[in-house]
């Protein structure tokens, strides 16, 4: 069974039976605080040239450090298979925002697919190297990013099980006040969801995916 926290943000904390993996961990001027002795096996960062997404430092592992995937490229650690695959943050490839890595992997044998802070739809060469998605982590927000119009194209385009949303507001200061992120109901009026419910974590098997696509909420720790 794979167990799926939020941490806010981009960051979430996936445990599975192959690995801990930890998602784009913040630094502390973001809003949101790491919760204190945070363990993995794997870290991954979309984008290494944001100091706000880039706290590796704060990711510690049972024994040695933690194996950081900062990039493009196959990689396998503790028996999970992970793919960075190329894209921009905004849709002029690049040169507003900077690139961006979105990562697979598989683990629990639950395909899961992190967009890390993509800001466009996906090409045909994307989408295929993306392959099936079971579960999606999916930034709404806007703010030179992937907005709730955007999201809910790229989620018609893999077609997830599950649609997990990232990077909005939610808070006053979460993210920082500078950060001026959408909340989740303009996601939530896009995709016509009434009065979604978060839950504190997604304990979760291959066999109880949904058969059609599923937005679940989770709370920032």
């Amino acid at each position: 069974m794979a167990e799926i926290t939020w941490l806010g943000y981009e960051c979430f904390r996936i445990r599975a039976r192959e690995a801990t993996i930890i998602t784009d961990p913040y630094a502390s001027g973001l809003g949101y605080q790491l919760p204190k002795g945070l363990l993995a096996d794997i870290v991954t960062v979309s984008n290494p040239d944001d100091t706000y997404l880039n706290n590796t430092a704060a990711i510690k592992r049972k024994e040695g450090e933690a194996r950081v995937i900062d990039g493009v490229g196959e990689y396998e650690v503790s028996t999970v298979f992970i793919n960075g695959i190329a894209s921009q943050r905004d849709k002029k490839k690049g040169q507003e925002r900077g690139k961006n890595t979105i990562y697979t992997m598989t683990v629990e044998d639950i395909n899961i697919c992190h967009l890390g802070d993509l800001g466009h739809a996906l090409t045909a060469a994307q989408n295929e190297a993306i392959g099936d998605v079971d579960i999606l982590f999916i930034p709404i927000g806007g703010n030179g990013g992937m907005d709730a119009a955007m999201a809910s194209e790229v989620i018609g385009q893999l077609e997830p099980r599950i649609v997990i949303p990232m990077r909005y507001r939610t808070g006053e200061n979460q993210p920082a006040p500078d950060v001026k992120l959408d909340t989740v109901e303009r996601f939530a009026k896009e995709l016509g969801l009434k009065d979604p419910v978060a839950l504190e974590k997604l304990s979760i098997k291959k066999a109880d995916l949904p058969e059609n696509t599923q937005v679940i909420l989770l709370e920032a720790k």
